[in-house]
């Protein structure tokens, strides 16, 4: 643990040290969710590469999500018990090997496997990061400009994504897909050997909730497996409904394990904690339009106005663009308006953005049909991503930083799967509805149509949930968790003292 005292100098030097750590840590973020979405554009050339069926080639996108989603809790406990610096360094080193390997591959095994241990080190990083970054900078102004940095690359890294998947796929081909995301995780964790390390916790506070930990994972995978199952076969399909029972099931053991476990994964008291489950709340909903978007958007454009993967990829710059701009100017506007009136408003805006994408034509073009409500849905985006990741994580007890971020990272990927699976569902029913009476491109338009419109309804109904925030966020401000006195002394003072495990 290092201490950083009053003089001058030394806070120079901390700020120096926390501004490179920012950078660092914004790029392991920023591999991640780059490719969560580089794979969307080149998976008919991954399929005719390695030899997929169409249902190999949804296991493509499915592995990687399914250990992501399903593993981000136990990574976000690991780096709380492990320290976070050596999970986060381990991630990216794992993460890293499976991109190269997924490049090689030759075989859909392999591939697919690939993928999954891609999910396993990307869970790892996620979570251990965020805690990283709340760690550096505590609360004040300077963490609001940290968490702008955050979303603006967590939204850059969506949007990148596309745009590289198209790019590489056309230039280098769809391996390098792969490869560009393991040699950027292998940079990022070259520098991340820089960041400073603490000690870890003492033998005694080593205790993992092996129990929750195994009933949480299995039953996310069920449930994430249940609902990507759902899409391709139906509700009513056996497997799906295995698959669903079998969750409801896991999960409501690891409620019960969780109340009776002296050191359960998720502590009862994190979910008290000032606005910490409302803002997951709220945040599962972002996430399942945020993943429906950049699953939609692409797909309009290739086949219904007939972009190439590289047009669609470049389409994507604008959005990219005004999420940026929407992250850096979040700190500002919650200064100004206050954080829970600035989510509102920022909540509608991209509810506004999605109802006016609702209109799209199948007769349209990206300047009259897209550019317009991707802006607003880009800024709209990006301001709610920081005041609800903020919200997630603030006055949460240091040791519990880690889980804190696996979760809120949890409720957004969770978000997405359940919000595709049944937005999927719902363009796909509505395509094949409309298809006896329309053409082709019209019918599919009607489809994505049907998923914006209900997306715009999804977030709207988060803009309803934000009082809830205020109302937790007033109750919890109490004068017990007002902050250390600025000239106090005492050895574990957030004032005083920063560590990063």
């Amino acid at each position: 643990m290092k201490s950083i005292g009053p003089t001058r100098s030394s806070h120079s030097l901390s700020v120096t040290r926390s501004g490179a750590a920012l950078i660092v840590l914004a790029g392991a973020q920023f591999v991640v969710t780059l490719s969560t979405s580089i794979v969307n554009v080149a998976l008919p050339a991954v399929r005719d590469g390695v030899g997929l069926s169409d249902s190999g080639m949804s296991w493509v996108v499915n592995a990687y999500g399914l250990a992501f989603g399903a593993l981000l809790l136990s990574g976000g406990r690991a780096g709380d018990l492990l320290g976070r610096r050596r999970v986060l360094l381990a991630g990216l080193a794992l993460f890293a090997a499976a991109s190269i390997t997924a490049g090689l591959a030759s075989t859909a095994w392999l591939l697919i496997g690939a993928r999954t241990a891609q999910g396993i080190g990307a869970a790892a990083v996620a979570p251990a990061a965020l805690a990283l970054v709340m760690q550096l900078f505590p609360p004040g102004p300077g963490r609001g400009r940290a968490l702008g940095v955050w979303g603006a690359v967590s939204g850059a890294g969506g949007a990148a994504g596309v745009l590289a998947g198209g790019l590489l796929t056309e230039s280098l081909g769809w391996p390098w897909i792969f490869h560009v995301s393991g040699f950027g995780a292998a940079c990022v964790c070259a520098a991340a050997t820089l960041l400073p390390a603490t000690a870890p916790p003492a033998p005694a506070a080593r205790r993992l909730d092996l129990a929750g930990t195994l009933a949480v994972t299995l039953g996310l995978v069920a449930l994430v497996h249940g609902l990507t199952a759902a899409r391709r076969s139906g509700w009513t399909d056996p497997l799906v409904l295995t698959s669903l029972t079998a969750a409801t099931l896991l999960l409501l053991l690891f409620v019960v394990v969780e109340r009776h476990h002296p050191a359960s994964l998720i502590p009862p008291q994190l979910l008290t904690t000032g606005t910490v489950a409302p803002a997951n709340l709220v945040m599962t909903l972002l996430g399942a339009v945020w993943v429906g978007l950049f699953f939609f958007l692409p797909l309009y454009q290739q086949q219904v106005l007939g972009a190439g993967p590289l047009v669609a990829g470049l389409s994507q710059l604008p959005l990219a663009t005004a999420n940026m701009l929407g992250s850096s100017l979040a700190p500002r506007l919650a200064g100004r308006l206050g954080a829970h009136v600035t989510l509102a408003a920022a909540l509608l805006t991209q509810a506004s953005g999605l109802l006016w994408l609702s209109r799209v034509s199948a007769q349209g073009s990206f300047l009259a049909d897209l550019l317009g409500p991707t802006l607003v849905i880009g800024l709209g985006l990006g301001v709610a991503f920081v005041q609800l990741t903020s919200a997630a994580v603030t006055g949460v007890d240091p040791a519990d930083a880690g889980l804190a971020g696996g979760l809120v990272n949890t409720t957004r990927q969770i978000g997405g799967a359940i919000g595709l699976a049944v937005l999927g569902t719902l363009a796909a029913s509505t395509t094949a509805g409309a298809a006896p009476h329309l053409s082709r491109t019209e019918a599919l338009t009607e489809g994505y149509r049907a998923a914006f419109l209900v997306s715009a309804g999804l977030i709207a109904a988060g803009a309803v949930l934000t009082p809830l925030l205020a109302r937790r966020a007033a109750r919890s401000a109490t004068p017990a968790q007002e902050p250390a006195a600025p000239h106090s002394t005492t050895p574990h003072s957030p004032a005083t003292t920063r560590s990063t495990r």
